[in-house]
């Protein structure tokens, strides 16, 4: 409904010509960042008020982290424990593996001696039984430290996601820019999902206007307009970077018939994020193709 207000308001006033140069009214719009956390919390900490300018990375808010450090100190436990238990494994794989090597020597020299009888049968077996009982040992122990390694792997997940969860619980600025609005005060409840503070950067200022579709023709997306407002010391550089596809009649509220039955098309132009500073959504301005 503000649109097709201000879209009444402007269209009434039309387009006019200024040295060979048409001059559309137009208005700035700004599209914001809302910054939310994947998860709720009552809010503790708000790093900003309405009107900062903030760097990206800056802090903006933290929510209540009580639950997030008790499960990464858990994690950190048991990441703890599966190293130990990895570490164990493999300290009596090693120990497997050299008393393996051993009944393997133990075995070839029995079965020599045995070949030319100066052992018995039953010392070859008992030899022999013993090879068998140090291979069964390491790879059960094999088992043992690939079990172990899995855990390990699996605690350095678990680990990760706490510690993912618990800094989700700091928030800070995606990018730079003004901060428009912050929607919750310290010690309020914030639903997972739910925006606290609300940023412009200056590069998602942007102009809008309409045009007839006369002059539809003679525009391109990259090319140059001039905007104006009230205020503004000098015209500010802008460039077009869409153009609607598709017509919108013009509103009933406008006052004539001649009006109402056009059809306009929608332009928006895009400043340099240094001139889209000047400017504030909602402002009424002057644009000259």
């Amino acid at each position: 409904m503000v649109r097709w207000i201000l879209l009444a308001g402007l269209l009434s006033l039309g387009g006019c010509s200024s040295g060979g140069k048409s001059v559309y009214q137009g208005y700035a719009e700004g599209e914001y960042v809302r910054v939310a956390a994947p998860f709720a919390g009552s809010l503790t900490a708000l790093a900003v008020k309405r009107g900062d300018q903030v760097k990206a990375g800056a802090p903006l808010y933290a929510l209540e982290q009580e639950n997030e450090r008790a499960a990464r100190l858990e994690a950190e436990e048991r990441l703890k424990k599966a190293g130990d238990s990895l570490e164990a494994a493999r300290a009596q794989r090693v120990q497997a593996a050299a008393q393996l090597k051993h009944a393997e020597q133990t075995y070839r020299r029995t079965r020599e001696l045995a070949g030319k009888r100066f052992l018995s049968p039953q010392a070859l077996d008992d030899a022999r039984s013993s090879l068998d009982q140090a291979r069964a040992g390491l790879a059960s122990l094999d088992a043992q430290a690939t079990a172990a390694a899995a855990e390990a792997e699996a605690a350095k997940a678990v680990l990760a996601q706490a510690k993912w969860k618990l800094d989700q619980k700091t928030v800070a600025a995606p990018v730079a820019g003004a901060v428009d609005d912050t929607l919750y005060v310290k010690g309020e409840w914030v639903p997972a999902g739910s925006p606290v503070v609300s940023l412009l950067p200056p590069q998602n200022i942007k102009a809008r206007f309409f045009v007839p579709e006369s002059r539809l023709g003679g525009l391109r997306p990259g090319q140059a307009v001039e905007l104006r407002c009230d205020g503004c010391a000098a015209p500010i550089a802008a460039t077009i970077s869409f153009i609607a596809s598709q017509a919108e009649y013009t509103p009933p509220v406008i006052y004539s018939k001649e009006n109402r039955a056009k059809l306009v098309y929608l332009v928006e132009a895009r400043p340099k994020p240094e001139d889209a500073v000047k400017l504030h959504p909602g402002q009424p301005l002057d644009v000259q193709l």
